[in-house]
């Protein structure tokens, strides 16, 4: 069977970013088929490479960090030194021979760097540009620094989450790092693509991260706008359902490893929750049966929705005392079968291991790392129907790829490469 062809196979992808938003955008457009050559440095790696998990017993090796693996599969790295003088002569020819360029930095850096769109854009009119600053390439702010756990709560997100007589709690994670900023930078390189498919001319986009992120705000900024009214936290709850809630739900006699100060350690799966969101009649109705339809449901109170959400306290604590008795995975398999969206809250062990979902659509994927070793990584999260991408190769270790991209890409001489390498611009690992 002739494999298909990918998407994007035959794009070349000269890759600045770093941290989080930006190469999870970049990984995907190597999953799909692109070439995507990431630039770095032992001297100053992507910060990624350092933080945890890393492989027991080599926490000091930059090349077996669990963050930047995930990633950063399906790409090559060039090991170039970007604070060297001699480095733009490197990553200027390569600009030139690449279809999209893909960029992080706060303004300041890219500056220095002399990454300026308008300048390439003489030399390579159909050349994609992509700028993803945190506040912008112009205006007071421009020079402010920072990733997703400032842009989440500056965006406006971590203010939203938690409940409503208690501060803010925080998304928990960097969530515009791994959900917006890829995904909009994505889709408008893919937008990009198109029209030079259509006119042969390249484009500038420029997507601040704050911008991006406000923009999942929905309906609380035309709240404010509009009706000068600030949204406020609601907890697990929503306007246009009820019940709609985290349930907590009968504790597991399995062993579960947990991570503590003093190291590993076994416990029992005791604090195991099940959401559940009824969103009409139909579903109340249908999660009344699966209850056994005790004598609370068929109270007036609780028959409609209005009723239902002027005493969700009482109908949360009734709903509760139900699922306390019963693990999760059955509070979520009895709703779902009745057609009442329901799902059990799950740690890493269990999205892994268990999840019958993820298994089913074999999301995770199992590749080996020349010095990570046999390790999971995250799988694409969607599957074209006419060209679906996989995973095609590890991270790649810094400087993996730098001889294949100076000698086969950029048409370097064995001489030239040697005397960058001496000279600190290059890097081989």
């Amino acid at each position: 069977m002739t494999q298909k062809r990918l998407p994007f196979e035959g794009l070349r992808v000269c890759d600045f970013s770093w941290y989080g938003a930006a190469p999870v955008g970049t990984k995907c457009l190597a999953d799909h088929g692109a070439q995507v050559i990431k630039m770095e440095y032992s001297g100053r790696p992507d910060n990624t490479r350092i933080s945890m998990p890393k492989v027991p017993g080599k926490e000091n090796n930059l090349n077996a960090g669990g963050w930047f693996n995930n990633m950063n599969s399906s790409k090559l790295c060039l090991g170039l030194n970007l604070g060297h003088p001699r480095a733009r002569e490197v990553y200027h020819r390569l600009i030139l021979v690449s279809d999209i360029v893909v960029e992080n930095f706060s303004p300041r850096i890219k500056e220095n760097l002399g990454l300026n769109y308008e300048d390439y854009a003489k030399l390579k009119p159909d050349i994609i540009w992509v700028d993803q600053p945190m506040q912008g390439l112009t205006g007071p702010h421009k020079y402010r620094a920072g990733f997703g756990a400032i842009i989440t709560p500056l965006g406006g997100l971590s203010y939203l989450t938690g409940f409503p007589n208690r501060p803010p709690v925080g998304t928990g994670t960097n969530y515009t790092d791994y959900v917006v900023n890829p995904g909009q930078l994505m889709l408008a390189t893919i937008g990009a693509l198109r029209r030079r498919q259509r006119t042969g001319k390249g484009q500038h986009i420029v997507m601040p991260q704050i911008a991006s992120a406000a923009s999942v705000l929905e309906t609380a900024i035309l709240n404010y706008t509009v009706n000068n009214r600030i949204q406020e936290r609601s907890g697990n709850r929503t306007p246009y359902a009820a019940p709609h809630g985290c349930y907590p739900c009968k504790g597991e006699d399995r062993d579960c490893m947990y991570i503590t100060p003093l190291g590993p350690a076994l416990g029992r799966k005791d604090d195991r929750w099940c959401v559940i969101a009824v969103s009409s009649d139909d579903e109340w109705r249908a999660f009344c049966d699966v209850i056994g339809n005790p004598a609370w449901t068929k109270d007036p109170k609780f028959a409609t929705l209005l009723g239902r959400k002027k005493n969700e306290d009482e109908l949360d604590a009734l709903v509760a005392e139900w699922t306390r008795e019963r693990l999760p995975e059955e509070v979520m398999l009895l709703m779902q079968h009745a057609g009442v969206p329901a799902g059990v809250v799950q740690d890493g062990e269990d999205v892994l291991i268990h999840d019958p979902h993820l298994k089913a659509r074999g999301y995770y994927v199992y590749q080996d790392h020349s010095e990570a070793g046999h390790t999971a990584y995250d799988g694409i999260a969607f599957k074209l129907s006419a060209t679906p991408g996989k995973l095609r190769s590890p991270a790649p270790r810094i400087g993996e790829h730098t001889e294949f991209v100076c000698k086969e890409i950029l048409g370097m001489a064995g001489e030239e490469i040697n005397e960058l390498l001496v000279e600190g611009v290059l890097e081989i690992g």
